[in-house]
């Protein structure tokens, strides 16, 4: 590896040119990495919805070419002035947002929301000099959320990388690097359900599945899932639903029918899905006097959430948040031992397996709505 410091290094990048276009497998130049920054080999990267979703041009601002990915698994090849806790051959889980480790959030044991490397989905530089570090013919082609993984060597911000256990299979865990994390965290590190409480999981798409996960881990008595397809009820026993509700089998609020089931409503409820109908459900959900509500899921922008005050009176709680409240370079190395100790399942969420060179595919299966995670190899 050593060869390659301090140079440029030509390799393939899964390039998308303009919204909504296959991906285009093009051989990119990536610059060394400056103060700061780590360039990274990516060994696995997998697709999150996110990807598709600012793929697709419905986040913020469109900015093409661009090289997107940000669940994945590599080794660092180099590491630019003032690195100092990563060296190369480290393995290192990319995160799409930061641990600066010197800024207010970063120093509060509450928050993991970092001043510096929060996400930013607008932005397409590096922030140490606001320019690109991939380029074709002289030509620069823009990051995604600080990471993008879809290219066989990307440069990183050295406080998105968690330091991880070298025997800990990338093939596996790079998925704990956002989806996985972030609905697992939302349970054991907000919701915090103790054991033998009753949990509500609203979304069963990865993120929702994972904090089944989490409610499972933390010994809940009863995990019901909440979704619009009833598809999903089965593949969710694998995670620790034990009953489901299909909202459209009702005709009153779905939050009245599990206060039905629940003698008055669940302990915890966990939100998957950014629909803000959904959100509101999950929140008037819960036990009056001790029910927690914590929504994961991203909103439309126009969004409102409305509930009357007396359910927050009644000493219901609401909460949000971010990444499941796990900072990445504190706290991830932790969330891979629990898979390494067989207390965390990963491989029940990777459902495809593509050779980068197909990583078309991947998307194919997202918008048709199979699967769960598919791994994609950078080495064919």
């Amino acid at each position: 590896m050593t060869s390659t410091v301090g140079q440029v290094i030509r390799c393939r990048a899964a390039v998308a040119w303009e919204a909504g276009k296959p991906l285009v497998m093009e051989e990119v130049e990536v610059a060394p990495p400056q103060a700061n920054e780590v360039r990274v080999k990516i060994l696995f990267t997998s697709l999150c919805h996110t990807d598709v979703y600012f793929w697709e041009a419905k986040g913020q601002n469109p900015l093409f070419p661009r090289i997107y990915g940000h669940e994945a698994g590599g080794i660092v090849e180099s590491v630019g002035e003032g690195v100092t806790d990563l060296k190369p051959g480290d393995h290192v889980l990319p995160v799409f947002t930061g641990e600066c480790k010197e800024c207010a959030h970063c120093k509060s044991e509450e928050s993991n929301m970092c001043d510096l490397l929060r996400i930013n989905t607008d932005r397409g530089v590096m922030l140490n000099d606001g320019k690109s570090r991939f380029s074709i013919n002289g030509k620069p082609i823009y990051h995604f959320v600080g990471t993008s993984t879809f290219s066989e060597y990307t440069v990183i911000h050295v406080g998105c990388l968690a330091k991880i256990n070298p025997l800990a299979p990338l093939d596996k865990v790079c998925v704990l690097s956002c989806g996985i994390s972030t609905g697992l965290g939302a349970t054991l590190n907000v919701a915090k359900p103790a054991k033998g409480s009753t949990v509500a999981v609203f979304g069963l798409g990865a993120v929702g599945l994972a904090a089944a996960e989490g409610a499972r881990i933390a010994g809940a008595s009863r995990i019901i899932g909440v979704d619009l397809n009833s598809n999903r009820f089965e593949e969710a026993k694998k995670f620790g639903a034990t009953e489901f509700v299909n909202p459209k089998d009702y005709n009153k609020p779905v939050q009245e029918v599990i206060a039905e089931m629940t003698n008055g409503g669940v302990d915890r409820s966990v939100e998957c899905t950014g629909n803000i109908d959904a959100m509101i459900s999950a929140f008037e959900c819960v036990h009056d006097g001790w029910g927690v509500a914590v929504l994961v899921g991203v909103p439309h922008k126009d969004a409102v959430f409305k509930t009357h005050p007396m359910n927050l009176l009644n000493e219901r709680t609401l909460k949000g948040t971010f990444f499941g409240n796990y900072k990445p370079r504190s706290d991830l190395p932790s969330v891979v031992e629990k898979y390494m100790s067989k207390e965390l399942e990963v491989e029940k969420f990777i459902t495809h397996t593509v050779p980068f060179s197909e990583i078309n595919k991947a998307f194919e299966y997202m918008l048709r709505g199979e699967g769960l995670r598919c791994i994609i190899r950078m080495e064919e």
